[in-house]
C-alpha cells in the first residue's frame, strides 16, 4: 500500500524546496529535503561530500535515507535531490510528483533567486553548463517514467502548482 507522502522529484534548480514548502502552508504536512537529511546525517555538505567522496558514496546514502523515508514517515512532504529518483523503492514511500520546466526556464529560475550566486556553487553537478544539459536530457524522460503526476512548474504562479498537485494527489488517492 502506498504511503500519503508526496515526493517531489526534478532537476536541480527546479523548485522542489519551494514548492514543498508551499505545500506546507497548503496541507496539514510536514515536509524533509533529503539533501538536507543526508548533510546532517554526514554533518556536512552536499558539495564536501562529493568532493570527498565521490557521487557513488553519495548516492549510497541517498538509498539509506530512501530506506529510512519508506519505513519512518507518514504524512510528509519530500523534496528530493535531482538523482533520488533513482532509488528502487519509491514508489513504497508516497507518490510521486514531477515538477518539470525547460532546462533554460531553470537557469533563469536559479538565476532570479536572491542568493543565485549560493545556488549554483551549492550544486556541484551545474558547474558545467554542458554537461549539465546533457544529464538534464537524460532525466527528463527517467522523470517522466518515474512518476504517478506530472506538474509543469515554468513561468507558473506557486499557488496554482500547489493547487494543481493537492487536487491531483486527491484524485490519485
Amino acid at each position: 500500500m502506498k504511503k500519503n507522502n508526496i515526493i517531489l522529484i526534478g532537476f536541480m534548480g527546479v523548485g522542489k524546496g519551494t514548492v514543498a514548502r508551499a505545500l506546507v502552508k497548503a496541507s496539514n504536512m510536514y515536509a524533509i529535503d533529503t539533501d538536507d537529511l543526508i548533510e546532517s546525517l554526514e554533518n556536512r555538505a552536499i558539495k564536501k561530500i562529493f568532493a570527498t567522496d565521490g557521487e557513488a558514496y553519495f548516492r549510497n546514502l541517498e538509498k539509506k535515507s530512501a530506506l529510512w523515508l519508506e519505513n519512518s514517515v507518514e504524512n510528509t512532504i519530500i523534496s528530493t535531490g535531482g538523482g533520488f529518483y533513482k532509488q528502487e523503492n519509491i514508489q513504497n514511500i508516497g507518490t510521486i510528483i514531477y515538477l518539470k520546466s525547460s532546462f533554460e526556464g531553470i537557469l533563469k529560475r536559479i538565476k532570479k533567486a536572491s542568493n543565485a550566486k549560493n545556488k549554483l556553487k551549492k550544486r556541484p553537478l551545474l558547474q558545467n553548463k554542458k554537461e549539465a544539459l546533457k544529464l538534464y536530457n537524460t532525466r527528463v524522460l527517467e522523470y517522466e517514467r518515474v512518476a504517478n503526476i506530472v506538474v509543469d512548474v515554468e513561468n507558473r504562479n506557486l499557488e496554482l502548482i500547489v493547487k494543481e498537485i493537492l487536487g491531483k494527489v486527491n484524485e490519485n488517492n
